[in-house]
């Protein structure tokens, strides 16, 4: 039997609109983008086909670049380029395939990424054409507080107070690599960067770093909720639509 009769892993790079999904991972009577995806591919290939993600994304939280894995027949770069092509016809205008490459079949899209990068954006004034991707915080925030505050994070690893309870995880540890509040234009935009993050914890940050942005609690009251890890003690989530997952990183695969 030759090496191209064998099944093959493939990296796929995506982004999507979370909009109209129920997040990324597939569960009963909801659309979801892993669901979606592993119709369409399942339709083409004619053959069932599982993808798995690199993670999961709340309902409504949208992906400039993911990175998920799948396995298939052998299919060389022309094959590659034709399925791609086909791909992002077959698919609605929510999701667009970026690119797609053979990899090693060990490849985890989960557990060998290195580092995953957010940006959620806030504004202060109504954006009748982005409202969907933006958050409306008609108060003024004092960003070099929330900049205070965000920096006392890379003091910690246990962020169990801005985890959804009773999740599948060993522990609730991150290691942040990057957090900052940056005013661009009509927007105030968070970028954090982590080897991992909890289920809801981006969203819970923001809120709570919006408190804070509010002058409603000190960096030193920010800090001692990390402490406490407690869930009840950190401020409301914030809407998911602003929420941007913009970048994975892996040691060997680029794209």
């Amino acid at each position: 039997m030759e090496e191209k009769d064998f099944l093959r892993r493939y990296a796929l790079l995506l982004q999507y609109n979370g909009k109209n999904f129920h997040g990324w991972q597939k569960q009963p009577n909801s659309i979801t983008v892993q669901e979606t995806l592993e119709k369409c591919f399942s339709d083409v290939l004619k053959k069932e086909t599982h993808i798995y993600g690199c993670g999961r994304t709340d309902t409504g939280v949208h992906a400039r670049k993911y990175v998920a894995h799948f396995d298939a027949e052998y299919m060389d770069k022309e094959d590659l380029a034709r399925f791609l092509k086909k791909m992002n016809s077959y698919l609605n205008t929510d999701i667009r395939l970026l690119g797609i490459k053979m990899v090693a079949n060990d490849f985890n899209s989960r557990f060998d990424a290195i580092s995953r990068t957010y940006k959620y954006y806030i504004t202060h004034h109504k954006q009748p054409f982005y409202d969907e991707f933006s958050h409306l915080v008609f108060v003024p925030l004092d960003i070099d507080k929330m900049n205070t505050a965000t920096k006392m994070m890379y003091q910690y690893e246990d962020f169990t107070s801005f985890s959804k309870v009773h999740t599948q995880v060993n522990n609730n540890n991150c290691k942040i690599m990057y957090a900052h509040w940056q005013k661009k234009g009509e927007y105030i935009i968070f970028t954090i960067k982590a080897n991992r993050f909890l289920r809801n914890m981006v969203r819970s940050l923001v809120g709570t770093l919006i408190d804070v942005g509010k002058q409603k609690i000190s960096p030193d009251d920010f800090a001692e909720i990390i402490q406490a890890k407690d869930r009840k003690k950190a401020g409301t989530s914030a809407p998911a639509k602003a929420l941007f997952l913009e970048e994975i990183e892996y040691e060997e695969l680029k794209f």
